[in-house]
């Protein structure tokens, strides 16, 4: 298959996915390109996570073409990570599981998602917020040209979900990647994404944030009512967010921003 764009790193073309008599994706079509933040979202069940797999080559489509940018790498930071309490597991032994790292490669990528300091922290005393972006710190060693989240923000309190998704923007930026991810949480990841992708078994609609709020089958879905609360705006301000996701001074910060309701 040949891409439809020069800088697409992925492209689903008319996939459908069944499980038994179970429809999971039908018809479905999505393209990430170099340096875009796409973001799916939908109901439980709308088959994000499959498409995600499908994605990653995890599924095979039972129609539909995937097209993948030749020697394409891929970070991936999965829903959730279950580690057993008792497991004496250390940052520094995670960040080395999938093969031997450099220390100097993981010390540039716990200072690029703010989690300095954390190195030898026992994984299980992590915060929810600090677990992703060490997770997020994993998925970067790989020199990732696409990373691939799946609920990124799942068990985070509200102030960590903003630090979190002003940190993989900033990493889009720095290293000019694509980042697909999946998301719930429609308040903020409209104002955090440049394209979105409502799901739900078949692409309901997609397109800018500010378009797929108003469209038929968004409101359909999530209501008039949800449309109006996740209202995007611009705006700039003059702090950042810790790993906890308190507010700390930052000279220079801009970023878009969902209007609370």
């Amino acid at each position: 298959m040949t891409a439809e764009y020069p800088q697409a790193l992925v492209e689903v073309r008319e996939v459908d996915v069944r499980f038994g008599r179970t429809t999971a994706l039908s018809h479905v079509d999505l393209t990430v390109h170099t340096g875009e933040i796409v973001s799916l979202i939908g109901p439980n069940g709308a088959g994000k996570s499959t498409l995600v797999r499908v994605v990653l080559g995890l599924v095979a489509p039972n129609r539909g073409r995937v097209w993948r940018q030749p020697g394409l790498r891929v970070g991936y930071v999965p829903q959730r990570l279950s580690i057993d309490p008792v497991l004496p597991l250390s940052v520094r032994r995670l960040l080395s599981l999938s093969g031997k790292v450099a220390e100097g490669d993981m010390a540039a990528a716990l200072d690029e998602v703010g989690a300095r300091g954390l190195l030898e922290q026992p994984v299980h005393d992590l915060s929810g917020g600090e677990l992703q972006r060490i997770l997020l710190a994993r998925a970067l060693l790989r020199e990732p040209q696409l990373m691939v989240l799946d609920e990124p923000v799942q068990g985070v309190d509200f102030g960590g979900q903003l630090a979190l998704y002003d940190v993989i923007g900033r990493l889009r930026d720095r290293r000019g990647m694509g980042v697909l991810m999946v998301s719930h949480d429609l308040h903020i990841v409209m104002a955090a994404t440049d394209r979105v992708v409502c799901l739900n078994a078949h692409v309901c609609c997609s397109g800018a944030p500010e378009t797929v709020t108003r469209h038929p089958e968004y409101l359909a879905m999530f209501g008039s009512e949800a449309a109006r609360r996740l209202a995007v705006y611009a705006h700039a301000h003059d702090h950042a967010h810790d790993l906890a996701g308190n507010v700390i001074p930052a000279a220079r910060d801009r970023h878009r921003g969902a209007a609370k309701p």
